[in-house]
């Protein structure tokens, strides 16, 4: 199961102090950014500059490539990776709950907002899946609005609807 790291505040921690190194990989979804130091990945981003080129990757980022590229191949229903992003406790509170949407499986923002005990902050929870900066291992892409209508993604509908065909779940699955 896929945890963030908390540094001494909750972010930034430690590895913010290492060089941030990036690979771009090809996708499904279009062109990926993965970001990351030697010891923790700390974006997975979609670009539209595919153009970018990146010469030196540690073996966390070529990792958490090939695990992508096993997802994607329909190979992999998990992750696992070291992961680390700014954010508040509220923040990864949100993130860790993200993490525990299975495979497949979607919910609403409210049931979000639920599972953090916080039922008040449904507005801050949305605006918290859309700070997530670790695209598809970190899956947003699975919180939906009520009744299972598509909102926001940082990636554009198209992407999250694609996330959610090639995971082949029912979109209401979970939201009962």
């Amino acid at each position: 199961m896929l945890r963030f790291t908390f540094g001494e505040h909750y972010y930034p921690n430690k590895c913010h102090m290492d060089a941030l190194y990036h690979l771009r990989i090809d996708s499904p979804v279009g062109p990926l950014l993965i970001s990351g130091t030697t010891t923790h990945i700390t974006a997975v981003s979609f670009t539209d500059n595919p153009e970018d080129v990146f010469h030196e990757a540690p073996p966390l980022l070529l990792e958490c490539a090939q695990q992508l590229f096993e997802y994607f191949a329909g190979d992999r229903k998990s992750f696992d990776l070291p992961l680390s992003q700014p954010g508040s406790e509220f923040q990864h509170r949100v993130w860790d709950q993200l993490l525990k949407i299975p495979y497949g499986q979607t919910i609403t923002y409210l049931q979000l907002a639920k599972r953090i005990n916080n039922v008040k902050s449904i507005r801050a929870v949305g605006t918290t899946n859309g700070k997530n900066a670790i695209a598809i291992i970190v899956p947003c892409h699975r919180v939906v609005g009520a009744n299972g209508v598509l909102t926001g993604y940082a990636g554009g509908l198209w992407r999250k609807r694609w996330l959610l065909d090639h995971e082949g779940g029912d979109l209401f699955k979970g939201m009962r």
